[in-house]
């Protein structure tokens, strides 16, 4: 099969699909990879390498007429007339993108494989595990920042400071990047407050971090959380849906000027009523006092150890998708799973609800 690479082109996003070792997997296979010119330099990767490893360098055009395009986020719109009738392996998040991605799709008759939907033989969102640890991670380490005097902030820190734990960080889920954002936060020293749903993650949590602190969702409770919080942490996860609205207008104004919120949730739409897509040239701006980092592409700052940990989880995926085409999307539950769009029909009916695209729904395989 043909595989095209192309170069990832929003903002500061310096992630590559593949690296040359997996060109180097993917051609011992007997598949032919072409990898758009200058894709991994902002990972670390030179085209000197792809070639030793036997990609043929193209243009962007080249890399997406490609049977098979892999990338690491979803296309943006100057992507969108190369949409055609091949499978593109990537993040989507329809559900929280401009909705002119999924009608490029449809009328593409682009096969839509999303990392974030695809699950494996344990119900796990395998794909999406690495990038949330990074983001989880991140989410602590540009609050702090944003805290800083000189940023806006409360100009609390996030530390020990002569044994006392100052800063209070509150963080909504406790999934992967809840859990990541918490204990990078406790272990900078900070007092960390867990919201989620599910007490054994919890009980997880205070083990790691002794004195981390575990609720179940409660919106009254957390409304009288985030009266004293310096940094809040949105880390809700709908797979394949929009996310819900967490935090509300009213609780934002409440919080205590220069307080930070970093909405790790806003590739999916942001689970706080006040937030709104952010770039890596333009990260934050400043709703009711309080400093907004919604930043769409988090992992991206940090591509070397983005790349390297997503793509050995993509890999495999990829090696099959190469080798068995279609096929093994229809014969695996968990693949079928990941197929968003195909044949004109958008095939993820919690991205169709939130899309108001029931028409256009076809469940996969039909």
């Amino acid at each position: 099969m043909k595989i095209g690479v192309p170069k990832e082109i929003k903002d500061l996003e310096n992630r590559v699909a593949v690296t040359p070792q997996g060109v180097a997997a993917l051609v011992n296979a007997g598949h032919e990879v072409l990898v758009e010119v200058a894709a991994g330099l902002g990972s670390g990767f030179a085209d000197e390498e792809y070639m030793a490893a036997g990609a043929r360098l193209v243009n962007a055009a080249d890399a997406w007429a490609a049977d098979l395009v892999v990338k690491v986020k979803e296309p943006v719109p100057s992507e969108y007339p190369y949409l055609k009738r091949q499978t593109v392996f990537t993040f989507f998040h329809l559900a929280g993108v401009d909705p002119g991605l999924t009608r490029a799709l449809l009328d593409g008759g682009t096969t839509a494989v999303a990392y974030e939907t695809l699950e494996d033989a344990q119900g796990r969102l395998p794909l999406l595990a690495p990038m949330s640890a990074v983001a989880g991670n991140m989410a602590a380490q540009v609050g702090a920042y944003y805290l800083a005097r000189f940023n806006g902030g409360r100009g609390v820190q996030l530390g020990e400071v002569m044994g006392v734990r100052h800063g209070r960080v509150v963080v909504i889920g406790d999934g992967v990047v809840g859990s990541h954002a918490a204990l990078t936060a406790w272990g900078m020293g900070a007092n960390v407050q867990v919201m989620g749903l599910v007490p054994a993650k919890g009980d997880a949590l205070c083990r790691r971090a002794p004195g981390l602190e575990f609720f179940l969702s409660d919106g009254a409770r957390l409304a009288e959380t985030l009266r004293d919080a310096d940094l809040v942490v949105g880390a809700v996860l709908q797979p394949g849906a929009r996310a819900e609205y967490i935090v509300t207008d009213a609780m934002v104004r409440s919080m205590p000027m220069g307080s930070v919120i970093v909405d790790v949730s806003i590739d999916q739409g942001g689970c706080v009523e006040t937030s709104r897509p952010t770039t890596h040239s333009h990260p934050v701006y400043v709703e009711h006092g309080v400093i907004h980092y919604c930043v769409t592409n988090m992992p991206g700052a940090y591509p070397r150890t983005s790349t390297l940990a997503l793509t050995e989880a993509t890999l495999p995926y990829l090696l099959r998708l190469a080798d068995e085409g279609e096929a093994c999307l229809r014969a695996d539950p968990g693949l079928a799973k990941a197929v968003n769009t195909c044949d004109g029909h958008i095939t993820c009916r919690a991205a169709a609800e939130d899309l108001g695209l029931l028409d256009r729904y076809r469940p996969f395989p039909g």
